[in-house]
């Protein structure tokens, strides 16, 4: 087991012997809100857990009530009223968290625990998997302070679809879970007692399957998904599969099947 990663004050960062990496946002006086503080935190931890290969699945969370507000209100306010080129500096590292976590080579997962807002709601549609609290309140608010989701755009975009967006986007309302899973945000909504149950269950599936082929399957998705099916396309996921079963795990998860036995990588 390897020992626990010490970060800092901004975020709890729980690894158990399974490989499961327990990510908090720990912020809980200002509902998890991003400043420039936790961005440059977020960005050297997610980079740090990406390059670990023995990580089996990230589960992110926040600390208290909330799971997070989105950008804090006086850092968005500090950041527009510096010059040109550095409140786009501001901007591009907050796109940058977001790419980092929506391409984690291990599966994510979003716990959302309580009111993802602006910001908190991009995080979500970057994970994997997303199960919420029921009472839990989602808001893409931007346009009620004069701005825009920009950098968090392109990921709830693909979670929920433009025509949600337009609605979303432009009225800047308050949605539910219910809502959030109505409208492809949210895999699951369940009542607060039970979120740490189903997210062990989606744990448990993960970790009943092929650690490398379920980051493969990862990367298979990120990219086919955006590609033209063409002879190209099918060339190339013919090839990513015949590399697939002849890896020492594909042998082992074949053989278990075959012997009626649990295969080497269960935890």
């Amino acid at each position: 087991m390897k020992p626990a990663i010490q970060r800092p004050e901004t975020l709890i960062v729980d690894r158990d012997p399974r490989g499961v990496v327990r990510l908090t946002l720990n912020r809980p006086d200002i509902r998890n809100a991003f400043d420039g503080v936790l961005i440059a935190d977020l960005t050297i931890c997610l980079d740090d857990l990406a390059a670990d290969k023995d990580i089996r699945a990230l589960v992110l969370t926040g600390a208290g009530a909330a799971f997070s507000a989105g950008a804090e209100l006086n850092w968005m306010r500090s950041s527009g009223e510096q010059g040109d080129h550095e409140n786009f500096q501001d901007a591009l590292r907050l796109a940058g968290v977001m790419r980092r976590l929506d391409s984690m080579p291990m599966p994510t997962i979003a716990r959302v625990n309580g009111a993802a807002m602006g910001g908190g709601v991009g995080l979500t549609a970057c994970c994997d998997m997303a199960v919420a609290a029921a009472g839990a309140l989602f808001a893409l608010s931007e346009v009620k302070l004069g701005i825009i989701p920009g950098a968090i755009s392109p990921y709830v975009l693909r979670a929920i679809g433009p025509r949600n967006a337009r609605r979303y986007f432009l009225t800047g309302e308050r949605f539910d879970a219910a809502t959030a899973y109505r409208i492809g945000l949210i895999h699951e909504v369940v009542e607060e007692s039970a979120l740490d149950s189903t997210v062990e269950a989606l744990l448990a599936e993960l970790l009943s399957a092929g650690p490398k082929a379920v980051r493969a399957a990862k990367d298979l998705i990120k990219h086919v998904a955006t590609k033209e099916i063409d002879d190209l396309l099918s060339r190339d996921t013919a090839q990513r599969i015949a590399h697939q079963r002849v890896t020492d795990e594909a042998k082992e998860g074949l053989s278990a099947f075959l012997e009626k036995r649990k295969p080497g990588w269960t935890v």
